[in-house]
């Protein structure tokens, strides 16, 4: 390989992460990073050009990407997420994705000017929502669950249908034309799309089966995963072209309702969702960097353009109001989903497929298309990216200011400490198996989760999305930790904290930085220790910092436990055993100090 294969390789896919972390740190949404990266570096100043640079392998490549995002989109499904909401999932998927295939197809004829059979094939491709840009939004957010899952299940459902539907339309155009094809052909096609299917299932069953019984190494197992999706993907095309997507959505769904079953499988989701994350930074700049500066400058005419706002303000609002009539939705979660549907990487791939065999076949209008896809792919994805949090936040189905903090683990010190934060008027929660334990906090009107907060039913029973901080605060030091483990890659690592059990604990001997961090309070701050002092002649105080009024560590009378801070603009800092006392004027420091003090 030449270095400047090797350079390119390495650009993209270090422009991938970093447009993820820079989208991440200015609260922007990833998929706008990306598009940007990919027009700059590619048409904009011609830096990189994929399609050359990769030759025949670039179509292949990201084809297997987006078999590996929509398997690790599908196998993250559980029909508990929809247990309120499946009646308006199943008539978004099915009625909804019809309207929205006929308007688009009359919209693309009558506006963008494009040939009825030209736009009817293209309709069936644009009902796509997919989840390599969905999920990159709900991540970012932190929608409430029940309109989350609506718009995770139809992205997810629908990405594999759509170029089908567009194939579908392809195939009954061919047969109009070519009376001599006859309705075999048609059979074919639908017994070839069913065949994908039970391959999917097949293959999904048999992974399940074989980590059941055990016949796979810990170590293997993500690596087997990975390669039997590939191989699925790569049969069902050999079958058929644009089956793939069906097959190894299928296989997905299996495997994610075998995860019920053989906890295994769970054990190897994160894996398979870091290479997704990966694939999907990576694969969106590829595209957007492929693109040449004709096919941009064609977005900018008037037919596009106004296509894509009837697409936007027209299409999608009827495709979600009308299926949706006398179903569980209220009228704020229909206005949200019916203005969320922002296009991704299938729209713009098998897009590009159709207009080289549409060009092949004689449509000349077919060479628009890669143009009209890439205006409703980017449009979508920077309108809905930035409209989706304030939107959700007008409408009230959005946490994502949330100071809110989740305690695991009632005792005296815990129903204390949540009854300060409710005081000052933080979202808390108590979270503990035990009825008993719980009882003084709902007697304090503390909301409470009664279960085990690691189990799989608390996902689709517990509503964490009001909180970003989460304490671990039980008598097992070692359940604490498995909490904070658990919970980080939702809430951040500084953002999960753990409480020692006792003096002992090898949690609060360890002396690394990386451990201290996550550790509550001071050094002398243990459970047994903490409890005891609620319960005897210890209360919470809050110290307000002033000018004149400012505290350090050292200041703090010998028996004073500081907690946590809020700060002027409300933020919850909890001190841990890395933190170094630092104020401003304005902030409250809450401390665990003697009565008499």
């Amino acid at each position: 390989m030449d270095n400047i294969e090797l350079i390119f390789i390495v650009t993209i896919l270090g422009l991938g992460i970093f447009s993820q972390w820079f989208a991440w740190r200015i609260q922007w949404p990833s998929i706008v990073i990306m598009s940007i990266v990919g027009l700059l570096i590619g048409p904009v100043i011609g830096f990189i050009d994929p399609k050359t640079a990769l030759g025949d392998l670039y179509s292949p490549l990201i084809s297997l990407a987006v078999a590996i995002i929509l398997f690790e989109g599908s196998s993250s499904l559980d029909l508990r997420e929809i247990k309120d909401v499946s009646k308006s999932v199943f008539r978004i998927i099915t009625g909804g994705a019809f309207i929205a295939w006929i308007l688009g197809s009359l919209s693309a004829h009558y506006i963008a000017g494009l040939s009825l059979e030209v736009s009817f094939i293209i309709g069936g491709l644009f009902v796509v929502t997919g989840p390599t840009v969905i999920i990159p939004l709900l991540r970012n957010a932190k929608l409430q669950p029940r309109t989350a899952a609506v718009l995770k299940w139809e992205g997810i459902i629908v990405d594999p249908a759509g170029p089908l539907l567009a194939l579908f339309a392809y195939e009954i155009i061919k047969v109009l034309k070519h009376a001599q094809l006859g309705p075999n052909y048609l059979l074919f096609f639908l017994g070839s799309a069913l065949l994908a299917a039970i391959l999917g299932f097949i293959i999904g069953t048999f992974i399940s089966i074989m980590a059941n019984k055990g016949m796979f190494p810990e170590y293997l197992k993500s690596p087997i995963l990975l390669a039997f999706v590939l191989i699925c993907f790569t049969i069902a095309e050999m079958i058929m072209h644009e089956t793939g997507m069906l097959a190894v959505t299928v296989m997905g769904l299996t495997v994610g309702r075998a995860r019920k079953h053989v906890s295994s499988i769970g054990n190897i989701h994160h894996f398979i969702e870091g290479i997704s994350v990966l694939l999907t930074s990576t694969v969106f700049i590829l595209l957007t960097a492929s693109l040449d500066r004709e096919t941009i400058s064609q977005i900018f005419t008037w037919p596009i353009i106004a296509f894509v706002l009837v697409m936007l303000f027209i299409v999608r609002p009827i495709s979600i109001w009308l299926p949706t009539i006398g179903t569980e939705l209220t009228n704020k979660e229909k206005t949200l989903i019916g203005w969320i549907a922002p296009r991704g990487i299938v729209a713009l791939t098998v897009a590009g497929y159709f207009a080289t065999i549409l060009e092949e076949d004689g449509y000349r209008d077919a060479a628009t298309l890669t143009a009209l896809t890439f205006a409703l792919v980017f449009i979508t994805v920077c309108v809905h990216g930035f409209t989706l949090g304030p939107l959700a936040k007008k409408l009230g189905l959005s946490n994502q200011d949330s100071q809110g903090v989740v305690i695991v683990g009632a005792s005296s010190f815990s129903i204390v400490l949540a009854k300060k934060l409710k005081e000052m008027q933080v979202e808390v929660l108590i979270v503990d198996s035990s009825r008993g334990r719980l009882r003084p906090a709902k007697y304090h009107d503390i909301p409470t989760y009664e279960g085990e907060i690691l189990s799989e039913h608390a996902q689709f029973e517990a509503d964490l999305t009001p909180y970003n901080t989460i304490l671990a605060m039980t008598i097992d030091a070692s359940y604490n930790m498995l909490v904070t483990q658990s919970f980080a890659p939702e809430f951040g690592y500084q953002n999960t904290f753990s409480l020692p059990a006792s003096a002992d604990s090898s949690l609060s001997q360890d002396s690394s930085s990386a451990v201290k961090a996550h550790l509550l309070f001071d050094e002398d701050a243990i459970f047994t220790e903490l409890n005891r002092k609620i319960n005897t002649n210890y209360s919470l105080d809050t110290i307000t910092i002033t000018e004149e009024k400012n505290i350090t560590k050292e200041t703090l009378p010998t028996r004073t436990t500081p907690l946590f801070v809020r700060k002027t603009n409300n933020d919850i800092v909890f001190i841990n055993h890395r933190t170094k006392l630092e104020f401003e004027e304005g902030d409250q420091l809450v401390v665990l100090k003697p009565l008499e003090e």
